[in-house]
């Protein structure tokens, strides 16, 4: 049975509305003692097979993917118009670090029969269109802004598939991402400490 803190952590994160419209995992729906997630494949009533992926881990999948994607599209935009030297080199890493990340989890979720986003969410919607308008350094400020709360966002999700996750791969998947995630974030919050204005509520 998946905590209470755990599934509210996934609805504030906002990249996997459906997840928080699923009843409470507290209370056991009806015919199931156990109080497993809809979805989950069990071995007996109400008992999840071993390794199989439950509500939870595919909540996991759909809000990575999300998150991935945003990532790739927002360095895009970087590397056409980030403002200084930095923005454009992490914004290839990204690309890169990103897009083999989504490729691996496409490979997953394929294999699991989890279907994947074709789009972003609202919130990262909000935010293309917000560094689509930018420009010079305000570009670079709201570009590396995005990127520090993304990474924290990032690294919550993938430590608690770590902890709460029931499938094998899709947890070694979140181990393997999570050290490049941090290093993402110690980039980003050094590349912010250089920006002239703005930089300080960067760091915080």
């Amino acid at each position: 049975m998946i905590p209470r803190s755990a599934v509210l952590l996934i609805a504030l994160m906002l990249v996997a509305p459906a997840f928080g419209q699923q009843t409470n995992p507290a209370s056991p729906a009806p015919g199931n003692p156990a109080g497993t997630l809809p979805g989950t494949k069990d071995s007996a009533p109400g008992v999840p097979a071993p390794g199989q992926t439950n509500q939870a881990d595919r909540a996991f999948v759909q809000a990575a993917a999300i998150g991935g994607l945003a990532e790739v599209e927002a360095a895009k935009l970087a590397t056409q118009k980030g403002a200084k030297r930095e923005i454009k080199e992490f914004a290839q890493r990204m690309i890169h670090d990103h897009g083999a990340a989504i490729d691996r989890l496409s490979m997953l979720a394929k294999a699991e029969g989890i279907q994947l986003p074709d789009g972003l969410d609202d919130e990262h919607s909000a935010m293309r269109d917000q560094l689509e308008q930018a420009t010079g350094m305000q570009f670079d400020r709201t570009y590396i802004h995005g990127q520090i709360v993304d990474h924290q966002k990032t690294a919550q999700l993938l430590e608690y598939e770590i902890g709460s996750g029931d499938n094998a791969e899709l947890k070694k998947f979140a181990s393997d991402i999570l050290p490049t995630v941090f290093d993402h974030l110690r980039m980003a919050q050094s590349i912010a400490a250089e920006i002239p204005i703005g930089a300080e509520a960067l760091r915080k």
